[in-house]
């Protein structure tokens, strides 16, 4: 017991100072109340430490320390991606909304706000939400970072599509000073039968926290893609908390190159009935790199559908996590479960850990996960050698054959088409 409460107090300590750092924003008595509520959660669980279960494959200590560590700029010729997609951007500048650089957030469809205005009005739709879906996602697993995020973010941004948007929105996250430490919460309300793309693109900060919290109602459908930034020593936890509604659709798919340390962590509830959620990510990392997806799907309505396909492209030392369960509750008939983790090891440094879950308490079911670890098919290697193309480039079509099933997750072709010829670039630059 001598043991478990000195490891208690040091969590408390550590959390302590971390807050020490920081002030909670002024808004209305919703948003203080969710706010102070946060807080309150976090104190209780503390900030975590390497023998946390959900954390014993990624050290949590550089985003726990009090000042996040310093992160140079990566500078690049590359133009920006999506820049060829007709898009509303939204522009964040180490985690603060410029206004300058964004567009009119005016679109067909969509009602935008910035969440420090939202925040400060005394009724508005997000009190319904904020902070409410990531209050449910503790139920299962303790996500401190989350309420953390809850309690101390002022800025994001708040969206509600009323009817299909005319174009995607863009969060923009641009990095400018090598000690940023950035906390954004964005809220997503997509209504009865409206549709909403949303893309992320940017490193964000040297440090960032990142929350979205995204209910879709019946019939609603969220598209959401997301290429995190390529500074090399940026460090990044972020948080998808979704409720779905009978016959919404929810997609997901991220993107990761570089990167010190990266965990995206995603809570999904599918609580109508013949609802449709995937979730996905590429990830391509080079030495001193960990990437950890951590998913949790809840089946709780009958008729439904999960996906999730990740995909991890490792060498030099760089190290792959995930963690990811389905549960399905008593009643939640024919539901179709599907998951997959797959890691490529480019060289005998690298590592891939995974922790493939299922939970089952229906019995009308088609639940499946695997998990597996490899090396590059050297007999498919000597055929494309044996048609003329150098071991580079063939190792490339390799890797990118490999990747292929996450990136067919993305619906959009021309979205899709972006990334996979950003990835061809990256791996071509690599070779030097």
């Amino acid at each position: 017991m001598g043991a478990l409460k000195q490891v208690s107090q040091a969590k408390t300590n550590a959390t302590e100072e971390r807050l020490a750092r920081l002030t909670l924003p002024q808004g209305a008595g919703w948003a203080t109340e969710a706010r102070e509520g946060a807080l309150a959660r976090l104190r209780a669980m503390g900030l975590p430490g390497r023998r946390d279960e959900y954390w014993r494959y990624t050290r949590p200590d550089t985003l726990v320390q009090p000042s996040a560590p310093e992160a140079a700029l990566f500078h690049n010729d590359e133009g920006p991606l999506f820049d060829t997609i007709d898009r509303v951007k939204l522009v964040f500048v180490d985690g603060v909304f410029d206004p300058d650089l964004s567009d009119d957030p005016a679109l067909g469809g969509v009602e935008i706000e910035r969440l420090s205005d939202a925040s400060q009005a005394d009724i508005h739709w997000s009190k319904d939400l904020y902070g409410v879906l990531e209050t449910d996602g503790q139920s299962h697993v303790d996500r401190p970072f989350a309420a953390m995020n809850t309690a101390f973010a002022g800025d994001g941004i708040v969206i509600r599509a009323t009817g299909k948007a005319e174009k995607p929105v863009n969060l923009v996250y641009l990095h400018k000073s090598v000690s940023s430490d950035a906390i954004l919460h964005h809220v997503v309300r997509v209504e009865s039968g409206a549709e909403l793309t949303m893309l992320e693109t940017g490193p964000a900060a040297a440090r960032f926290n990142k929350c979205m919290e995204v209910d879709v109602a019946a019939g609603g459908t969220f598209h959401h893609i997301r290429a995190q930034g390529r500074d090399h020593e940026r460090r990044a936890v972020t948080h998808i908390f979704a409720r779905l509604a009978e016959k919404s659709v929810f997609k997901s798919f991220t993107m990761t190159a570089n990167g010190v340390l990266t965990r995206n962590e995603a809570v999904i509830d599918i609580t109508g009935d013949d609802a449709v959620a995937h979730i996905a990510g590429a990830a391509l990392g080079d030495g001193d790199f960990l990437h950890d997806d951590t998913v949790f799907i809840t089946h709780d309505a009958v008729g439904c559908e999960s996906r999730q396909v990740f995909k991890k492209v490792l060498r030099n030392g760089a190290v792959g996590v995930f963690q990811g369960k389905i549960l399905v509750k008593q009643g939640a008939q024919k539901t179709d479960g599907y998951q997959i983790s797959q890691s490529l090891l480019l060289d005998d440094d690298s590592q891939f850990l995974a922790k493939p879950e299922l939970e089952i308490y229906a019995d009308d079911v088609a639940c499946s996960h695997g998990s597996t670890s490899g090396a590059i098919d050297e007999e498919g290697l000597f055929y494309l050698r044996s048609r003329g193309i150098p071991e580079g480039p063939a190792t490339d079509l390799m890797v990118l054959a490999f990747l292929a099933e996450a990136i067919e997750e993305i619906d959009d072709q021309e979205i899709a088409a972006d990334i996979t010829d950003r990835l061809e670039s990256w791996l071509a630059r690599r070779r030097g």
